[in-house]
């Protein structure tokens, strides 16, 4: 049952087209993938072909994604582009559903052509029928952002609704404001008058630098500083950073100086002399950035240096003329981002169903949904066993 299941959620050709519905990552012409990014009608830095082929390489727990791909009308151009697994691959449930694939970072909305949104967004659901399934689940959609908009578009014209499975707030930058104005207002004179304290202290241990590598021989020992940063804190104690797995660690060294030949990655480092307490990961695409992840030397926790990086990285993005906003892709209630960056949007999981009046769909929104509370009873337990 469950391979049958797995495979009508990923097969390639239909009996009466022999036109793959489904093809590998690799398959797609990487310029034409280039050339769709430039044009999507909502940024998505995850999705970058550096980036994404990169995680579906090697990264742990999410290789071997496929792709829905369309082009459009009779041409060639690219106009739309999903990176996907089956819902058996993403959460061994055997039923015929496909699902976005996780970059690692926490946007999977996918790329859609501005100059023919609905298009894109209707052939996308075309392809994924052809494809064997049932319905489509989005991780980590922006719920009012304009791919989500394209696709509600699209599904309404064939008399369908997405349903949202689970949603959050998360904190993001507007970064055409000034910078001083949008502090002072988000932490107040008091906070920011403490925060300077702790930096007068942290100049103790020598002269405050913020320093930003973005070319690709400026950026690779710049990525070596973040991943022992990040490995030496808690990340390192539960054994979540990236260095502590092989494949993780491939990943990252592959995207970062990929993303770097066409500007597209930052590496941010704060240091004191010529320590380095703090860096982080920043992609961008278009005019928006998408803060990864962040690394801290622990030595040096009581002067705040994961929020010094992050005052230094919102003075940087707002004084860029190139970037309008950045999106912080933490989780929600996020204690570090979420004072300081106070612009706020909705991040969902979306099921959208593929076929009107379907009980398999309703057999895959019961499941999703029994995975849910199960996954929630877990952590529940978990942590009452940590009390």
């Amino acid at each position: 049952m469950v391979d049958i299941a797995h495979r009508a959620a990923i097969n390639p050709a239909s009996a009466k087209d022999a036109t793959p519905a489904l093809v590998p990552l690799t398959a797609i012409e990487p310029g034409q993938w280039r050339s769709l990014a430039q044009r999507a009608i909502e940024p998505n830095g995850y999705y970058l072909p550096a980036w994404e082929l990169a995680v579906s390489a090697t990264a742990r727990g999410r290789t071997g994604a496929s792709a829905l791909s369309v082009c459009g009308g009779s041409s060639t151009r690219l106009i739309g582009l999903m990176p996907a697994v089956s819902l058996w691959q993403a959460w061994k449930i055997p039923l015929p559903a496909l699902v976005s694939a996780h970059p690692y970072g926490t946007l999977c909305s996918p790329l859609i052509d501005r100059d023919a949104p609905v298009e894109a967004a209707s052939r996308l659901l075309q392809q994924a029928r052809r494809a064997g399934a049932h319905a489509l689940i989005l991780r980590d959609v922006a719920l009012d952002g304009a791919a989500m908009v394209s696709l509600k578009e699209a599904l309404a014209n064939d008399r369908l609704k997405p349903r949202v499975l689970g949603s959050y707030i998360r904190a993001s930058l507007d970064a055409t404001q000034d910078s001083d104005r949008l502090l002072h207002e988000a932490l107040g004179a008091k906070k920011l008058k403490e925060l300077r304290r702790q930096r007068h202290r942290l100049e103790e241990h020598g002269a405050i630098s913020f320093d930003v590598a973005r070319k690709p021989d400026e950026i690779r020992p710049a990525l070596e500083t973040f991943l022992q940063l990040e490995a030496s804190g808690w990340k390192g104690e539960r054994g979540t950073a990236l260095i502590q797995d092989a494949g993780d660690a491939a990943f990252v060294r592959r995207a970062v100086p990929a993303l770097a030949e066409t500007a597209q990655c930052d590496i941010i480092t704060l240091r004191a002399g010529t320590t380095a307490v703090a860096a982080g990961i920043v992609l961008r695409h278009q005019d928006r950035a998408f803060f990864f992840k962040l690394g801290i030397d622990e030595r040096f926790s009581k002067y705040s240096p994961g929020v010094q990086l992050t005052l230094d990285l919102t003075r940087h993005l707002c004084a860029d003329p190139a970037i309008a906003s950045a999106d912080s892709t933490a989780s929600a209630d996020h204690p570090m981002i979420n004072p300081v960056w106070r612009g706020r949007f909705a991040i969902g999981d979306v099921l959208i169903p593929l076929r009107r009046h379907d009980p398999i769909v309703e057999l895959i929104h019961a499941a999703l949904i029994a995975r849910g509370l199960a996954r929630e009873t877990a952590r529940r337990a978990v942590h009452l066993l940590r009390k």
